[in-house]
């Protein structure tokens, strides 16, 4: 199981901006801390595992932080109108667009994508995979 996932900003407020117009719709609160953001889930009564955290915080080594090639963090959204929702909203708060939301040839005919890069350049997923929804096909 992931603990938790850490992306690298070099502006802790424009990062803050940008994921707190999407992430407290998804359930995540937001802790800050002199080393960065904190965004955690919260423990269900009888859950036994712990949701991964999600933590924006400059580079450890004091340099630039960049945005790995190929890497990317996936949060599922309730339905396909919060995707679009959300997306939007990341959007305004600094995001760029990385591929408007919908379905994608290449995903199971549920799947319901759109994609984002924050302002430090992290591409950044939100999607639904609700199979009461209106799939590709249908």
């Amino acid at each position: 199981m992931i603990a938790y996932v850490t992306v690298g900003t070099d502006d802790i407020a424009r990062a803050k901006r940008f994921y707190s117009a999407f992430l407290p719709a998804l359930d995540y609160e937001l802790e800050e801390r002199p080393d960065g953001l904190s965004y955690t889930l919260p423990r269900q009564p009888g859950q036994s595992d712990v949701p991964p955290d999600f933590y924006v915080k400059p580079a450890f080594d004091g340099r630039a932080a960049s945005a790995g090639n190929g890497s990317m963090v996936a949060f599922k959204a309730r339905s396909q109108r919060q995707v679009r929702d959300l997306h939007t909203a990341a959007l305004a708060a600094g995001g760029s667009d990385e591929g408007q939301p919908g379905f994608r040839d290449t995903y199971g005919p549920q799947f319901y994508v759109g994609y984002l890069r924050d302002p430090q350049g992290n591409k950044i997923a939100l999607f639904s995979n609700d199979p009461n929804e209106p799939g590709r096909d249908g």
